[in-house]
């Protein structure tokens, strides 16, 4: 994983070390270096960073005031002469703090924090999207299923729900309901989790089309569907690996 950053310092030797220390870590590629808070902020209009070696004092603009300028903060590693402002830093929920003159341990212990934030920022994306993908059936996913009178095409995303009727299951969507002579085996086999679930000896359901769930019922459009004794274990087991803490 390769992280982004920039330094910006009005002192030309204090930015000689970071890029020498920049150079000396491979996961760090240092994109840009400045001498003033105005240099920054053009170069971020034009370019994103995931992380900020940033002076606070500096002339015109400071390296807070900077940062309160900015939308959408990268991660931000203060390197300052001045311990004062370590307070106001940590309120401003910067990275970390380094004093001039810069040991390389230190800075090293600096940068491993921001790769660690990146690396959870990457994992929790990644999750986010597998939890996506696992409620929502895949867009172009359909299935074929005979009627009395006819063969007829049903996309699995727009499925609600699936009833059993005696012999017959009943397949509902937003738009149709369609009657089709076909056995829970089949069913199962064409809708199944993790988009689908079945949650009742009659009953199929969409997980990502369930509104709410209470008292061991499933609220899906204007129906209440049972979840029996049989299904239940394994359907809360479902809805919790999806559940959002």
């Amino acid at each position: 994983m390769k992280i982004n950053c920039i330094a910006i310092d009005d002192e030309p030797l204090a930015l000689d070390i970071i890029k020498a220390y920049c150079a000396k870590l491979p996961f760090l590629n240092l994109t840009g270096t400045f001498g003033n808070a105005i240099d920054t902020l053009e170069y971020l209009r034009h370019n994103t960073v995931d992380l900020m070696f940033l002076d606070i004092q500096m002339e015109e603009l400071t390296g807070i005031q900077l940062l309160h300028s900015l939308v959408n903060k990268p991660m931000v590693i203060f390197t300052t002469a001045y311990d004062q402002y370590a307070l106001q830093g940590f309120d401003l929920d910067v990275l970390d703090y380094l004093l001039k003159p810069i040991p390389f341990d230190r800075f090293v212990k600096a940068a491993n924090k921001a790769l660690e934030q990146m690396q959870k920022k990457a994992e929790a994306s990644l999750g986010a999207e597998k939890t996506e993908k696992a409620f929502i059936p895949a867009p172009n996913t359909f299935f074929f299923v005979k009627t009395e009178t006819r063969i007829e095409k049903v996309n699995a995303d727009e499925v609600l729900y699936v009833e059993g009727m005696g012999d017959y299951w009943r397949i509902v969507t937003r738009t149709r309901r369609i009657m089709t002579l076909m056995n829970a085996k089949g069913i199962e086999e064409i809708l199944h989790e993790p988009a689908f679930c079945r949650v009742h000896k009659s009953f199929f359901v969409a997980i990502d089309k369930i509104e709410f769930v209470e008292r061991k019922q499933i609220k899906i459009g204007e129906i209440l569907i049972p979840v029996s004794d049989t299904y239940q274990k394994n359907f809360f087991d479902l809805i919790e690996k999806h559940k959002m803490m």
